[in-house]
């Protein structure tokens, strides 16, 4: 066979294996399922009030969804569409929640983020059963937190050896000295700073006989802990180590914080660090001070609360008035004070 036929022959092959190629990527492509992403937030003319919408129903019409998405805590969506539609392609998407209207919206799906805005629903006929709206003010958040006191008890002094002859051939046998010559001996000492205690900033030092020819060997006695132990590596005479740490015990106590949450709108926001516990909103209704507990279950009279965790672990907390109630107009007493 020519060389010119086999040039040709590969360009054959090569022809045929990108048609392979792409007939397989797009029937690929075609069969892949495309998913939408988006936000569920109110709808006001005040972008502050524009707040998420949690537990929104989402759903495509003509069942071009693989099935019904929710809205979690910050609004946020997820919408499996079918195998059938395509980038470019419109699609009917629903939402449905009990305090918004119904919203029908056209979207086209592509490489995009979707930000839904729903219209809450006219309070004015709900507002009209109860005598008067419940006047809701001083409103402010505690919580407590662990704190760790440490208090020092004392110290520790002791000392130990290892002993050794100096001079004699290693010959292999363990332990030696670093270079492998010398015949060496370990010599340790181990400390319980006892039941409830610590110790910490422990040293240790070669203090009596040619401790040039000595190493300390354990260092995890510097990390602290209830017990340490701390050995050295001796390949001369014998030698004396001494060892110093100090005595602690940890104390914890709950300490308890103030917080004054933004109010908007309708809408009450405020966060917790890390590590918050027994939190409480406190609040006058009417002028009478009430405490509410906010307990794992988020029950308020007056609100309806929900929470999200943030990627730094802390919690952002959001509740929203139910009918019936509303936020008396004022600045809490840092803002009076001129802080912003």
């Amino acid at each position: 066979m020519s060389f010119k036929w086999k040039v040709t022959g590969w360009i054959v092959v090569v022809a045929i294996l990108a048609s392979v190629f792409i007939a397989v990527h797009r029937l690929h492509t075609r069969n892949r399922a495309m998913a939408i992403s988006g936000a569920v937030i109110r709808q006001d003319a005040d972008l502050r009030k524009e707040i998420p919408i949690a537990d929104a129903q989402i759903s495509a019409a003509h069942s071009s969804a693989a099935s019904d998405g929710k809205s979690d805590s910050s609004g946020f969506f997820r919408l499996a569409l079918g195998a059938g539609v395509k980038p470019g392609q419109t699609v009917t998407l629903l939402f449905r929640h009990p305090g918004y209207e119904p919203l029908e919206v056209n979207e086209i799906v592509g490489d995009k983020l979707y930000v839904v805005r729903m219209v809450p629903i006219a309070r004015e006929a709900d507002d009209a059963s109860h005598h008067h709206n419940v006047m809701i003010s001083n409103v402010h958040m505690r919580y407590s937190v662990k704190s760790t006191a440490v208090v020092n008890v004392g110290s520790v002094v002791k000392t130990f050896q290892a002993v050794n002859t100096g001079n004699v051939p290693c010959k292999g046998r363990e332990p030696c000295s670093p270079d492998g010559k010398w015949k060496a001996a370990i010599g340790s000492i181990s400390l319980d700073a006892g039941q409830e205690n610590k110790f910490r900033n422990a040293r240790a030092a070669c203090v009596a006989g040619p401790c040039p020819f000595t190493r300390i060997e354990s260092s995890n006695y510097s990390h602290g802990g209830r017990t340490i132990d701390v050995s050295a590596l001796d390949w001369s005479d014998t030698a004396t180590f001494l060892v110093e740490v100090e005595v602690i015990h940890p104390m914890f106590s709950d300490i308890s914080r103030e917080s004054y949450p933004e109010t908007f709108g309708g809408a009450l926001n405020f966060t917790l660090p890390v590590g918050a516990e027994a939190v409480s909103l406190e609040a006058d209704l009417d002028g009478t001070p009430i405490v509410f507990p906010l307990g794992p279950n988020l029950l308020l009279s007056w609100a309806d609360c929900n929470v999200s965790v943030n990627r730094d672990q802390t919690k952002a907390f959001r509740c929203e008035l139910k009918p019936g109630y509303r936020f008396q107009d004022q600045l809490p007493p840092a803002r009076s004070a001129g802080l912003e």
